[in-house]
């Protein structure tokens, strides 16, 4: 093969149409001598100056002498069907020797390996060179491949007949660092999305009157796994607290957080506390736990008996509820920093839920996008609501599909869904309230014995629950008339699975379960009611008072 008539033309540059006038070499070269004689004989010894010999000239080197040195694999093909001209000795060396003169496809399989032949091609129809990085052959190295269009030497004119020079760098330890790099980044997120996930509800708990479903999705591959969380607690008395958050930030840190935040509101939640005492708490435990981490969080109770919700925001998105003809509100309640920052008082707000409604709580994943304003993603939020029925896991699924929420997601998202049913029919039947006003007095306690004796008969408990309940409910109002002020309310409520017992007094004294002595002749009430129903509480409510109450579960 001659190389003198073949050459690589590189984009934005001109071939010499002829060499520089090599009549300025030989006068160089004369030059040269004559400095060299002036200079006299060489000299011997130790200080003799140290005499280099001359660097040879371009025109003196070969293109095969120079291709043949280099540790790059290199391939020089001719024509259409990519006919090989020459392969330079490190590239028989990873391959083998290429006989000249045959088609690529037949003679070079890794070529084929490595989808080079229609890119070679591109590069020979538009005169284009084209690279390609990474590509890996069946015995395990990488390389980077430049594919460059060649001219033959004389007649470079358009239509004229060319070639493809195929350079070949070895990039196998990069191409396997970064692949180490990728499987170490993968394993930190599956391992930071195993976490997040096991520190999430693994069933959610589902109340009396509520029915609820949630949805939690992690970032696409190339993100890394966020805080964020939801969880229902159930409180007793068949209010339920809802709750979800964000902690900023990304990874097995940001992940860790999110679980410590979430058994603090749940140790918190136990404590019956309004939504606004309970960000309060959370918002000192959150600067404990990490200064430099920011959680947003919004924190909500369902009471049946008031068909709303009572709600407290740290710098979270509005809950979105939606009415059974399709109205979606927001709630417009007063927004706190998010928890960590301190220095804020937290304030509660109230939203109505009545029966057929759906409310939604979510993360700014779902509504935040980079290209626009995040007030537009809650209001497409609203619209896609406005038009979601069915099952709360149906909406979960709809408002997801709404919002583009797919797998390669860039930011994770939580949605918590809760629907309060209309009922009616036979299940309505199954839901009932009643309620006395106790006057004080010693009258007082055989009033309300006698009034649970008529309602829960009248519910078709059956005789043992109704002995219970009435013995409960004597005991709470006997403590309610000793230790309580006026006003005083008992509340009898039944549904599909318990009977739910409460007494209500004008005294934020709080009872408290006590062992009595052989001797006292009070002080026992509280340990009967302990004793005999299922679950029993108390807490402080709104305005001054208390609330005590007690569970039975309905047997099957």
């Amino acid at each position: 093969m001659n190389f003198t008539r073949w050459s690589a033309r590189l984009p934005g540059t001109q071939r010499r149409a002829a060499r520089d006038d090599h009549s300025a070499v030989p006068a160089a070269r004369a030059e040269y001598a004559q400095d060299e004689t002036a200079s006299g004989p060489p000299q011997d010894g130790p200080d003799a100056p140290t005499t280099r010999p001359p660097a040879p000239a371009l025109e003196d080197l070969s293109a095969r002498d120079i291709l043949g040195q280099l540790p790059a694999l290199v391939a020089l093909l001719h024509g259409p069907e990519h006919r090989v001209a020459y392969v330079n000795d490190a590239y028989a060396a990873a391959f083998g020797p290429r006989p000249s003169g045959v088609p690529a496809a037949e003679a070079m399989p890794e070529l084929t390996e490595l989808s080079l032949l229609p890119l070679m091609d591109q590069v020979l129809r538009s005169g284009t060179p084209r690279t390609v990085k990474s590509r890996k052959v069946a015995g395990g190295s990488s390389y980077t491949v430049t594919c460059t269009p060649v001219r033959h030497g004389k007649d470079q004119g358009q239509g004229q007949e060319g070639g493809v020079l195929v350079y070949a760098a070895d990039v196998t330890d990069h191409a396997e660092a970064a692949e180490r790099l990728r499987t170490s980044e993968r394993r930190h997120r599956e391992t930071a999305v195993t976490l997040q996930r096991s520190l999430l509800p693994q069933e959610l708990e589902q109340p009396d009157d509520l029915r609820i479903a949630a949805t939690y999705q992690p970032g696409g591959t190339d993100a890394a796994v966020g805080g964020d969380w939801y969880d229902v607690i159930t409180l007793g008395a068949g209010r339920t607290a809802l709750v979800i958050g964000d902690v900023m930030g990304r990874g097995v840190r940001a992940a860790a957080v999110m679980g410590q935040l979430r058994t603090a509101v749940r140790a918190y939640a136990r404590l019956d506390l309004p939504p606004h005492e309970v960000l309060q708490l959370l918002d000192g435990l959150a600067a404990e736990i990490d200064a430099s981490q920011i959680a947003t969080c919004a924190y909500a109770v369902h009471d049946p008996n008031e068909g709303r919700l009572v709600y407290s925001s740290a710098g979270h998105l509005p809950i979105l509820v939606r009415d059974e003809d399709g109205t979606v509100h927001r709630a417009e309640g007063p927004t706190g920093p998010p928890l960590g920052t301190g220095g804020w008082t937290h304030t509660s707000g109230t939203i109505a839920l009545p029966p057929g409604s759906t409310a939604v709580l979510y993360t700014d994943g779902l509504v935040e996008r980079r290209s626009e304003d995040i007030d537009e993603g809650v209001a497409a939020l609203e619209r896609a609501l406005s038009g979601a029925k069915g099952a709360p896991q149906v909406v979960c699924d709809r408002l997801m599909r709404s919002l583009n929420i797919t797998a390669e997601h860039d930011d994770d998202v939580a949605v918590l869904v809760v629907q309060h049913p209309a009922r009616t029919g036979p299940v309505a039947e199954l839901f009932h309230n009643a309620s006395l006003d106790l006057l004080g007095g010693i009258e007082a306690a055989p009033r309300a014995r006698a009034f649970a004796t008529g309602v829960l008969t009248s519910w078709r408990f059956p005789v043992e629950l109704c002995d219970l309940g009435v013995l409960a409910a004597g005991e709470l109002v006997a403590n309610s008339l000793q230790h309580g002020t006026p006003p005083m309310r008992l509340g009898l409520r039944r549904t599909d699975r318990r009977l739910i017992i409460e007494v209500t007094d004008g005294d934020d004294h709080l009872p408290r379960r006590r062992r009595a002595e052989p001797a006292d002749e009070a002080g026992r009430g509280i340990s009967i009611v302990a004793t005999i129903a299922t679950s029993w509480g108390s807490r402080r409510t709104p305005g001054g008072g208390k609330a005590v109450w007690c569970e039975f579960a309905l047997p099957r």
